[in-house]
C-alpha cells in the first residue's frame, strides 16, 4: 500500500502524456539549482533549531546561564525553535517528495524518523509534566533531575536524529546491493525497485 502511493507520487504524479515527460518529483529531483536551495535551507533552518535546543538544554541541565531564570532563557529562544522546526519540517518535506522510494527503503531514514518521534515524546512529557512545577526551581542554578533528565535526553535524541540525517547520505546499506537479511527487512527491500539481494549475491 505505502509502496505503492510512493511509487505513483515519485513517478506519475504531475507527469505529462509525452514520452520523455517527468513527474513533479522528478522534475524537482533534477532542477540543480532549486534543489541544491532547497538542501542548503533545510540544513540552516536545522542548524537554527539544533541551536537553540542546545541553548535551552544546557541551562535546563545547569551547564550554561545558571543566572539567569529558565522561564527567562526559554522564553527568548523558544519563537526561535519554532521558526526553525517549521522551516525544518517544509523543507525536509519537499526533499523527501523528490525521492520518497529512496528515503523509504533507507534505513538510516527510518532509524532517523523513529528517533524523530522519541523526541518528539520526550517534549511533550517535559511540558506537560516537568514543566507544570517550574516556578518551584525557575531560579535555580541546577533544576531538578527530572528536568535535567529531559534536558539530557533531548540533546542525545537530537543529536542522533541529525547523525543519522547525515548518515542517509552514503550507501553503505541500499536495497539491490548484497547486504545482511535484518538490513534487507529493515529496508523492506523485497518490495523495492533495486530489490532485496543477499551477502551471497543470490537475489531474493
Amino acid at each position: 500500500m505505502i509502496g505503492a502511493f510512493l511509487t505513483w507520487l515519485e513517478h506519475t504524479l504531475g507527469k505529462g502524456p509525452s514520452p520523455d515527460a517527468q513527474s513533479w518529483s522528478e522534475a524537482l529531483l533534477g532542477s540543480l539549482n532549486f534543489w541544491g536551495l532547497l538542501e542548503g535551507t533545510h540544513l540552516i533552518a536545522l542548524m537554527l533549531f539544533a541551536g537553540t535546543i542546545l541553548v535551552v538544554d544546557l541551562r535546563l541541565m545547569g551547564v550554561t546561564f545558571r543566572k539567569t531564570r529558565v522561564s527567562v532563557v526559554s522564553d527568548a529562544i523558544l519563537p526561535l525553535t519554532v521558526f526553525g522546526f517549521i522551516f525544518v519540517v517544509v523543507t525536509g518535506l519537499g526533499l523527501f517528495f523528490a525521492k520518497p522510494l529512496f528515503y523509504y527503503h533507507n534505513i538510516w531514514f527510518r532509524m532517523k524518523m523513529v528517533m524523530l518521534a522519541l523526541a518528539l515524546i520526550n517534549i511533550l512529557i517535559f511540558h506537560n509534566r516537568i514543566q507544570r512545577t517550574e516556578e518551584t526551581w525557575d531560579a535555580d542554578e541546577k533544576p531538578p533531575a527530572s528536568a535535567r533528565t529531559a534536558a539530557a535526553m533531548s540533546l542525545t535524541a537530537w543529536l542522533v536524529v541529525i547523525t543519522f540525517g547525515r548518515l542517509i547520505a552514503y550507501d553503505w546499506f541500499e536495497c539491490g546491493k548484497p547486504q545482511p537479511a535484518f538490513i534487507n527487512w529493515a529496508e523492506e527491500c523485497k518490495s523495492s525497485e533495486k530489490g532485496e539481494v543477499s551477502l551471497g549475491g543470490k537475489r531474493l
